[in-house]
């Protein structure tokens, strides 16, 4: 069985990006985030109350990381480090069966500029190589068709398409299943 197990959280780097463990420091932009209904169009899950509440989100999931259930980076630009600008991440791992699903957001400023391709061709290969996954899933809402476009460029195939599994704010919702195998 596949196990999450590193000394300390994995800091990546690529050409303008820095990927980073989540701090306390961040709750305020990330509640900035969470409560902006562009960033969270498509992103069905609910919204926070309070930046407190975000607190507690950082410090349950880097708890998560150091139980080796999952990975989650904060999106920076180099020249500028300690400023969140997004999130990028592995939940839902299924270590038994070596998967997880990959999961991202991105500030409306920072849109249409490659971050997030950027930030998904780090993540992809150390996954693959690092976490030693075989299976890299994404859940999207349908009509999140930039998220769709971004996860076929990264050679993700659509495996599913899910007709009202999900239920949220009182309706059922649709998904579609993406995957890349190792």
């Amino acid at each position: 069985m596949l196990t999450l197990n590193f000394p300390s959280f994995p800091v990546l780097e690529t050409e303008r990006l820095l990927l980073r463990e989540h701090a306390l420091t961040d709750a305020d932009t990330l509640f900035a985030m969470r409560t902006n209904e562009n960033v969270m169009r498509f992103i069905d899950r609910e919204r926070p109350k309070t930046t407190q509440d975000i607190e507690t989100f950082i410090s349950t999931f880097n708890e998560g990381f150091k139980q080796g259930q999952h990975l989650a980076w904060v999106i920076a630009l180099k020249e500028n480090p300690a400023q969140m600008i997004g999130s990028i991440g592995y939940w839902r791992t299924n270590l038994a069966n070596y998967r997880a699903e990959i999961g991202y957001m991105l500030h409306p400023n920072y849109w249409r500029k490659g971050i997030i391709s950027e930030a998904l061709n780090k993540t992809i290969a150390f996954g693959f190589s690092e976490m030693k996954l075989h299976t890299i899933q994404a859940n999207i809402n349908p009509g999140n068709d930039a998220s769709r476009q971004i996860l076929l460029k990264h050679g993700f195939v659509k495996e599913a398409y899910f007709k009202e599994d999900y239920y949220f704010n009182g309706q059922f919702l649709d998904s579609e299943i993406y995957s890349l195998l190792k």
